[in-house]
């Protein structure tokens, strides 16, 4: 059963993640324009505003902190609060945001534009090598949840307001081909943000669907987790053994009888699992 290791009340939770050389959590906040940081038990918080909506934050190969912004990738340095224009991306679409980020084996970032008025069909999905970023996928109303299997040979990528995650082959250099259907989410909810363990299962969060469901490889359900508040938006493996799940949540869209029901809407939730994940690799720039 998940524990609420932080009852922050965010609007819209993302982006958690494991920093190991840390032994730290990060999430983000994105309608909050805030990032949040906690040690591994939930003590230990620390929060920054953000100066436009944060959607992800991910740690880089020389120690600090990479995060998206509406119009590109910043580097946040922890110790100021400043954020540095690191790789400008669809700046010149300001009805567009960024969603979800995933660092692949290889040190590149995969992340994923929308619009957000969660209308149009103008998000797309991208890699970042670390210098520029490539345009990889379009046509989505709203992007999420990129991550990779364990022998780095597919990419899933998660088309929300279609209830659809796809799966990709990826080559060694980064490029994708063969776009299928991996699952369709039928039964409540939308696939949010995923991560997948070492043994390959692919972990999807549902928002409005009260769950996070677990798949293996051919994309039939295993099982599914079942959440006190109905938008789980993200999760990520770790702890020193990588057993231990958090998970972010939102309160966007409820209205106030569902807030009244679901008080914990917003936090950051823990649990535990049989099967560890795989590490939270590090971002390669071009200066690391």
């Amino acid at each position: 059963m998940p524990t609420p290791l932080w009852e922050v009340g965010a609007t819209l939770g993302e982006g958690v993640l494991w920093d190991a050389a840390r032994r730290q959590v990060w999430f983000v906040d994105i309608k909050g324009r805030r990032i949040h940081r906690c040690a591994a038990d939930g003590s230990e918080r620390r929060s920054w505003d953000a100066p436009g909506q944060v959607s992800f934050i991910v740690p880089a190969a020389d120690g600090g902190m990479v995060c998206a912004l509406e119009d590109g990738l910043y580097r946040f340095v922890e110790a100021s609060g400043a954020f540095i224009p690191l790789a400008s991306v669809e700046a010149d679409q300001p009805g567009n945001r960024f969603n979800d980020g995933h660092v692949d084996a290889r040190g590149h970032l995969w992340f994923g534009s929308m619009d957000d008025a969660e209308a149009q069909p103008s998000g797309a999905l991208y890699r970042f090598d670390g210098a520029r970023a490539e345009r990889m996928d379009a046509g989505y109303v709203i992007t999420n949840g990129p991550a990779a299997s364990p022998d780095g040979l597919t990419l899933y990528h998660t088309d929300t307001l279609d209830k659809r995650v796809y799966a990709f082959d990826m080559a060694a250099d980064g490029s994708l081909s063969n776009k299928r259907p991996f699952v369709e989410i039928a039964d409540g909810g939308y696939p949010d943000g995923m991560a997948v363990d070492a043994a390959g299962h692919v972990w999807v969060a549902t928002f409005g669907g009260w769950r996070i469901d677990r798949f293996d490889q051919a994309g039939r359900k295993l099982g599914e987790l079942r959440f006190p508040c109905a938008n789980v938006t993200k999760l990520a493996f770790g702890g020193e053994d990588l057993r231990t799940v958090y998970a972010t949540t939102a309160r966007k869209g409820l209205t106030p009888g569902e807030l009244a029901l679901q008080p914990l809407a917003g936090a950051l939730f823990s649990f535990r699992v049989e099967t560890p994940g795989l590490p939270q690799h590090l971002l390669h720039t071009s200066n690391t």
